[in-house]
């Protein structure tokens, strides 16, 4: 696009006449006035399309879009106009190569402006992108600033005809010893970087940790996360560590709510729909116990001394967990002492054949 503007200016400055100062300053006008017709070309675009899109992403691509066609035209412009006055080869190379510089630098704000819109726009719609959210946009933001930058820096050294290859040699060999010298840190980052993009937890989460960790997720960086335990204790693990081994998430399923055991036994004989049906009106009286899904009941096996019983009841979070089950284990010692419902304890019957003679 750009060489078929120039060379448009250039035929349309022929019909000028041989003087060199009065075709560049033609250029100048034509590109000006060209420069104008894109802008307002541009706008009429957008508002168009704003009357009848129902997003305004085309709005703002468009209105980001406006300045940097308008300079680039501009400077194609002025470009060609020196190109047509009598300057010597050095001074032509200078004053094109800074226009180009201009030019670059003005595309790397469009491209980088265009990239904070466009991930701001896909962290709203995480049901279609769920690596794009406000935890990992600053990432990725990063990420492309980087790109975009290292993408201008080649195009200004070859503006102003830099060799880069043994730039980018020593490039790779300083990467190269960066890698080593900093390989658990890079593990840690693209863990992290997983971990964000896979989500087996969020903050707010309550997980165990394989190495038996039981705490809130307060953070998760790129190098590491952060668990706040029941004591009040904050522990932080890398995330290499933490995106390698067995995570259980308390928080995750199709709900929140928690589902705590409440285990007790009880003496043979006991009346087992009786002892049923007085832990179920224990669950079912408590407040904090959800009623649905609803308290349920379980016998478990015969054991030594009693009979092994269980009560199931599901909890809104799992930071209840701790407080509910002391408080359904007091009503149930309460409710069994009211019932006259036996608890066993450990005993041993001992039954002595005979005596020695010396002890009759």
């Amino acid at each position: 696009m750009v060489d078929q503007l120039s060379e448009y200016l250039n035929r349309a400055v022929d019909l000028v006449g041989p003087n060199a100062y009065l075709q560049a300053g033609m250029i100048v006008i034509v590109a000006m006035i060209l420069s104008s017709i894109a802008r307002r070309l541009i706008s009429r675009v957008c508002q168009r399309l704003a009357r009848r899109s129902a997003t305004d992403i085309d709005d703002r691509f468009l209105q980001i879009l406006e300045r940097p066609v308008y300079m680039t035209v501009l400077l194609v412009g002025l470009a060609v106009a020196a190109s047509r006055l009598p300057m010597s080869e050095k001074a032509l190379f200078v004053t094109v190569a800074s226009l180009k510089t201009i030019g670059l630098m003005i595309w790397a704000g469009f491209a980088l402006r265009l990239s904070r819109q466009m991930l701001t726009l896909l962290a709203g719609v995480r049901d279609k992108f769920p690596l794009v959210d406000s935890r990992t946009q600053p990432l990725l933001q990063n990420t492309l600033a980087l790109i975009i930058a290292l993408a201008t820096i080649y195009g200004l050294m070859s503006a102003w005809h830099i060799d880069v290859t043994a730039l980018l040699a020593s490039a790779g060999i300083v990467g190269l010893a960066l890698s080593f010298a900093a390989k658990d840190t890079l593990s840690n980052v693209f863990a992290g970087v997983s971990i964000l993009a896979d989500v087996p937890y969020k903050v707010g989460d309550f997980v165990v940790v394989e190495s038996g960790e039981r705490g809130l997720v307060t953070h998760i960086g790129l190098r590491s996360s952060r668990l706040l335990t029941r004591d009040d204790v904050e522990i932080t693990i890398p995330n290499a560590v933490i995106g390698n081994a067995k995570i259980i998430n308390e928080s995750g399923g199709p709900h929140e709510k928690f589902r705590v055991r409440a285990k007790t036994g009880i003496a043979y004989g006991s009346d087992l729909d009786h002892v049923c049906e007085v832990l179920a009106n224990v669950a079912r009286s408590h407040a904090e116990i959800c009623k649905d899904p609803a308290p349920r009941v379980r016998v478990r096996g015969f054991g030594d001394f009693g009979i092994d019983v269980e009560l199931l009841a599901w909890v809104d979070t799992p930071v209840l967990r701790g407080r509910l089950l002391h408080e359904l284990y007091i009503e149930i010692y309460k409710a069994f002492d009211r019932e006259k419902i036996e608890i066993p304890y450990p005993k041993h019957e001992v039954f002595v054949k005979s005596l020695p003679p010396s002890a009759s």
